[in-house]
């Protein structure tokens, strides 16, 4: 299947210069100022809009505010030397100014009151308000379960610095439930479960007769602002040689366009196992990248190059097949002298100890390993230099080698020395051709005896063969985990290679006393000695790696050929296969000259983790609980009676405004579990909610489809200004005679705020 088709990053754009609002149709109105103080976000505008012309009525309610980031930046300009004060979009505007750019929220607490003072001074100054006062009721967003500190501040705030007449909190999620379900000309009693998802927390409010259940309400510290940070974390570890730094706005464009909630996150992981089905699923987002220059070079100049790369290359062959000869030739002698002194082995034992431990070995075990593997090495250098030479060779002659060396002038001995070589050479091609023969008689013996067992016994057989299989895919496989354990510093792998070098680095294997009198360090004189370096070099290849290879090789021929139950699916190419496929599908590799692919991130899985921690934020290492157990705590606290009034589908009285009249009264349904916030756009949010609340409700109880706000972000604002338009916003503001007497704190006890008559 073929990578889907890149989506290129959006590159941030200069915001552009909005004149202010004309305050002269509000001038001594006393309009309600409708504030939508958002974690990400600040809504601001006023209830009511001039009518447009041909209408009869002088204004009609506001459902456009302005929008604008909820971010303060001080930055000066070093070209007019004059400190500016950014807001909004124009933060983006200087790229200076993002580093010192400040939020009034800390997390999902309002207490930076200096930004709030700033971001309220530019909303005011973008609605046209040129009064010494803002002479508006204010009616203004709170968190659920807002600190008392906060909202003192926030209330001084607007009391002192902008002498509004009086203030109202509200919560806005309620807000938006009462847009959604309120009826013109109809008291607000509808029952429901909302669940609103926020930048920084997650609330579910139970509401019954239009009033929040405050006291069973819940909040869980997990939001879209936790859920970028965590996508960004997933990003930078899956790419942590990302050429392009991904910045946290990046990330937050990739959450909120191509992350979606799974109905059954585990199915989701399942069928996400196959390599075509990761890719499918994969959005493929493009980062800015530069194309490199390459330096071209003329014909001439690679022809120069390639014959010197020629040259160098002869020359080392030529150095290593030299270097072969005399280490083969040492191990032969080697060989020859230890089979020699085991042969001389007299009857006293004490005299045959201290011979032992003068050559270096401990006891006669320590002789016999190193004589079996001085035969392995040289039986593995005889097999490879006997292939294509199985024809026998006449025997050269030699007729210095035996002449005494005081017989011989200068060139004599250098012919001599010659021909001890070739004569050497000669005879190991022998004994290899004589050794390739015995191994030829051995393996017919050996597939004799394994033939006559498969037909004997073939359950035995196969299963013999399947665990040789098994076990040397094991031993493959603890290497391939080695290799990647050396690449994490921390890892005990990785710790005890450090230690070995360091154990080389201070090793003084001779004293100081023994090298000022000319001792020699014997470090390499014995082959063991070298195995060190293997241990402490990760490029270094295993000296059984290739055994195993054939090995495995040879078993998984025999029982692909013998063996019906046993197929090319089961074999360690074609594990290794699957395994490299899925890998690949999840992060595609590219070559090294390809710039564009280098820049580009792959979210397959990461599309359904990020939105799943909604749910299950231990994922991301938050100790909380998830929606579903937000959930089934708060109904728990309900009869079943209530239960169904809040999840079930409620019928109640409307009228519909048909334009010149309301039409009478008539019945209509409604969803009563509601979603709403930023976040529950995010596709299949719907489906997880249900089949998070189907198994904790009662198996007879009806539970509809969960309704979502038809516009999230707008909603609660829209709520808000709709009620600052009925007779029931003139009773919950605070004035400013009762600020004065009661303080910051205090707010009146009202369906839509922090304090109501349910609790």
């Amino acid at each position: 299947m073929s990578e889907q088709e890149p989506i290129q990053v959006p590159i941030p754009t200069l915001p552009t210069a909005v004149p202010p609002d004309s305050y002269d149709a509000y001038r001594g109105q006393g309009a309600p100022l409708i504030i939508d103080n958002g974690a990400s976000q600040l809504r601001f505008g006023f209830s009511l809009r001039p009518s447009p012309a041909g209408s009869s009525e002088e204004y009609v309610i506001n459902k456009t505010p302005h929008v604008a980031s909820n971010v303060v930046a001080r930055y000066k300009d070093r070209k007019a030397n004059q400190p500016l004060l950014l807001f909004g979009d124009g933060v983006d505007a200087e790229s200076g100014a993002k580093g010192q750019a400040r939020t009034p929220w800390e997390g999902d607490v309002l207490l930076n009151f200096d930004a709030l003072e700033h971001a309220l001074d530019c909303a005011f100054i973008t609605l046209g308000i040129d009064a010494d006062t803002v002479d508006h009721p204010v009616l203004m967003t709170e968190r659920l379960a807002t600190p008392l500190h906060s909202r003192a501040l926030t209330s001084e705030l607007l009391f002192e610095q902008y002498s509004v007449p009086s203030l109202a909190f509200c919560i806005d999620a309620l807000m938006s439930f009462y847009h959604r379900y309120q009826q013109p000309r109809m008291p607000f009693d509808v029952d429901g479960l909302v669940i609103s998802l926020n930048t920084a927390s997650t609330s579910v409010i139970p509401i019954l007769d239009g009033k929040g259940i405050l006291s069973h309400a819940k909040r869980i510290p997990w939001g879209a602002q936790q859920s970028t940070d965590y996508l960004l974390k997933l990003i930078q570890f899956k790419y942590h040689n990302f050429p392009t730094r991904v910045t946290t706005t990046q990330a937050s464009w990739m959450l909120h366009n191509f992350c979606e909630f799974s109905a059954d996150y585990q199915a989701t992981l399942r069928s996400l196992r196959d390599p075509n089905a990761l890719q499918a699923a994969a959005r493929v987002v493009q980062f800015p990248f530069t194309v490199p220059t390459a330096e071209e070079k003329t014909e001439e100049e690679l022809a120069r190059i390639a014959e010197r790369r020629k040259e160098q290359g002869k020359k080392l062959q030529e150095i290593a097949a030299k270097n072969r000869v005399e280490k083969l030739l040492q191990k032969e002698n080697d060989l020859r002298y230890l089979l020699n002194l085991r042969e001389n082995r007299g009857d006293n034992k004490r005299e045959w100890q201290d011979a032992l431990l003068e050559e270096g070995f401990d006891d006669d075990a320590a002789l016999e390993e190193t004589i079996k593997k001085l035969e392995q090495d040289l039986k593995k250098v005889r097999k490879k230099e006997s292939d294509g030479q199985d024809e026998p060779m006449e025997e050269p002659t030699f007729t210095l080698v035996d002449v005494p060396d005081a017989e011989l002038d200068e060139e004599g001995l250098k012919e001599k020395k010659k021909q001890r070589l070739l004569k050497a050479g000669f005879e190991a091609r022998a004994r290899a051709r004589r050794e390739k023969e015995k191994e030829r008689e051995e393996r017919k013996a050996e597939e004799r005896r394994d033939e006559e067992e498969r037909e004997n016994d073939f359950e035995g057989w196969a299963g013999r063969l399947r665990k040789e299989q098994e076990a040397i895919m094991s031993r493959i496989k603890e290497r391939e985990r080695r290799k990647a354990a050396l690449s994490d510093r921390k890892s005990a792998v990785a710790q005890a290679r450090m230690k070995n070098i360091a154990s080389l680095a201070a090793d003084d294997r001779v004293s100081k006393k023994k090298r000022k009198t000319g001792a020699e360090d014997m470090f390499g004189a014995d082959d063991d000695d070298w195995a060190i370096y293997r241990k402490i070099n990760t490029a270094a290849p295993s000296s059984d790696e290739e055994d195993d290879i054939q090995q495995l090789q040879f078993v998984e021929s025999k029982l692909l050929a013998h063996d019906p139950a046993f197929t090319t699916q089961h074999t360690h190419a074609s594990r290794t296969a699957a395994r490299s496929a899925l890998l690949s599908a999840f992060r595609p590799q590219y070559g090294p000259g390809d710039a564009a692919g280098a820049a580009r991130i792959h979210l397959n899985t990461e599309r359904w983790r990020v939105c799943e921690t909604y749910f299950a934020p231990s994922m991301a290492g938050v100790d909380a609980a998830g929606i579903g157990e937000v959930l089934q705590t708060v109904l728990a606290r309900f009869t079943d009676a209530e239960k169904a009034r809040l999840v079930k589908v409620s019928l109640c009285p409307s009228q519909l405004f048909l334009g010149l009249f309301w039409s009478p009264l008539i019945v209509m349904s409604t969803q009563n579990v509601y979603t709403t916030g930023g976040p529950s756009q995010f596709p299949g949010l719907r489906e997880r909610v249900y089949s998070a609340l189907r198994p904790i409700l009662p198996p007879e109880m009806e539970l509809p489809p969960v309704e979502a706000a038809q516009d999230a972000t707008m909603d609660a604002w829209r709520g808000m200004a709709t009620f600052a338009n009925t007779e029931g916003f003139k009773d919950v503001g605070v004035s400013r005679q009762q600020y004065e007497e009661w303080g910051g704190e205090r707010i009146k006890r009202w369906w839509g705020g922090n304090w109501n008559a349910a609790q």
